[in-house]
């Protein structure tokens, strides 16, 4: 799973820098030429165990999610503080997510846009933040703002009930001029979320995401969209439908997610209705496993080697092998789908299902930005003759987002710590040779 950027072992792809054919072609260059930029709300995911006497004191309901003010998450952070009653504190976010877990699987540089304290205290939560992302994820474009970024509390109780209290401190004011546009002109992809476009008045989260979408469009980079959660999809769907076919090229959602914007239950369905508006689909379904649709070339597309699946498109996976392309780019678009399993079945125990929806779309955002790479490096390859969007095909990108899955379902942090093993450890290794 070693590719794209640079590393001693061999890549993925046969592009070997000591060619001196290939030298001639593209010099070895020590800043990567392929990344990817993510704008997000920094939050802080903070975790803490306390009595029924400290939940009523800040006003919170048990088992219930509630948004407290600036002032007064401060006063109960403090006061986890001084009394030594955290457990936890990862960074979160589901784009800083994405990017950090994109960083470690390519080994290769990420860029984040948001805000981060102006004043970073050793041990605070926003030093916590810095600590839990990867060293390539470039954090130089951060906006900085005097107060606090966004913070989680998950407080448990003694009955091990969870209340959650949220306060947003200052994550949604990036402004439209910290977006750098240099920076998304030469970057493989923009990830966005919905919740950046959903604040409220005044804030100028929304106008600096569009800043950046019109950037993009400006430069043709792929614009990719996660959903959020299935609440804020419902609440006018319609909307979100036109965003996606002015704005979106690939979407990444769940099937509740799915269910919201397009009214089909069916994830399969859903994929395929949402190819409607954008070039490309990432659907998670929980324990039925992960699809993908999008489009290729008629002329080009491949039979798959795998059994036909049967599901409320006939043998939908029957040209899965093809490799995906942007609709605007096919001359002849055919529409392409693919379904794969939970690896090994799923964890036999799950740890954490808070990003593993991420860690798939990090897989994703891994091939498209292998494409762009082997095509700087070796742009006469017959892989470039048409101007894909994937480097792999949909199946194989479907085993790889699976395999990422697998892994941050594994463990309590949403945030991979390393990469994935070059061989497995377990004897399903013939899983990636099907």
């Amino acid at each position: 799973m070693k590719f794209p950027g640079k590393r001693k072992s061999k890549h993925y792809f046969p592009v070997n820098a000591r060619d001196p054919l290939l030298q001639q072609i593209q010099p070895e260059n020590e800043v990567s030429a392929c990344w990817v930029v993510g704008i997000d709300q920094t939050l802080v995911d903070i975790e803490a165990k306390v009595d029924d006497a400290f939940i009523s004191r800040y006003g919170l309901s048990t088992g219930h999610s509630l948004v407290i003010a600036d002032d007064v998450a401060e006063a109960l952070y403090q006061e986890l503080v001084s009394n030594d009653l955290i457990t936890h504190q990862f960074a979160g976010g589901t784009i800083g997510n994405t990017m950090h877990n994109y960083s470690v699987l390519a080994d290769d540089r990420s860029v984040l846009l948001g805000v981060m304290c102006d004043s970073v205290k050793i041990g605070s939560y926003a030093y916590r933040y810095l600590c839990n992302t990867s060293s390539r994820t470039d954090l130089n474009y951060l906006q900085g703002v005097d107060g606090a970024i966004g913070r989680c509390f998950t407080l448990i109780s003694d009955s091990g009930e969870r209340t959650f209290a949220i306060s947003p401190g200052q994550m949604n004011q990036l402004r439209p001029e910290s977006i750098p546009e240099s920076v998304i002109a030469g970057a493989s992809a923009l990830v966005l979320s919905s919740y950046l476009v959903r604040c409220n008045p005044g804030e100028p989260m929304p106008d600096a995401t569009l800043q950046a979408v019109a950037y993009a469009k400006k430069h043709n980079v792929p614009v990719v969209l996660t959903l959020g959660t299935k609440y804020v999809i419902a609440d006018n769907p319609q909307c979100w439908r036109d965003f996606l076919k002015e704005n979106v090229s690939i979407l990444a959602m769940n099937e509740e997610e799915g269910h919201a914007l397009t009214g089909e239950s069916d994830p399969l369905l859903a994929a395929d209705k949402a190819l409607d508006w954008v070039d490309l689909v990432l659907c998670t379904a929980g324990p039925i496993g992960l699809y993908m649709a999008g489009f290729t070339e008629e002329d080009t597309k491949r039979k798959t080697q795998h059994p036909l699946l049967p599901g409320a498109i006939a043998e939908f996976n029957q040209y899965e092998f093809s490799r995906a392309m942007r609709h605007k780019d096919c001359q002849n678009p055919q529409r392409i789908y693919s379904h794969i399993a939970p690896y090994m079945g799923g964890p036999e125990k799950i740890m954490n299902t808070n990003g593993a929806g991420d860690g798939a779309l990090a897989a994703l955002l891994h091939d498209i930005t292998a494409n762009n790479y082997h095509r700087t490096n070796v742009p006469n390859s017959s892989k470039h003759k048409f101007n894909w969007l994937t480097y792999s095909s949909l199946a194989q990108v479907c085993k790889y987002a699976n395999r990422v899955s697998y892994q941050v379902l594994n463990q309590h942090s949403p945030r991979l710590s390393r990469g994935l093993p070059e061989r497995e450890d377990s004897l399903e290794e013939a899983y990636w040779e099907r």
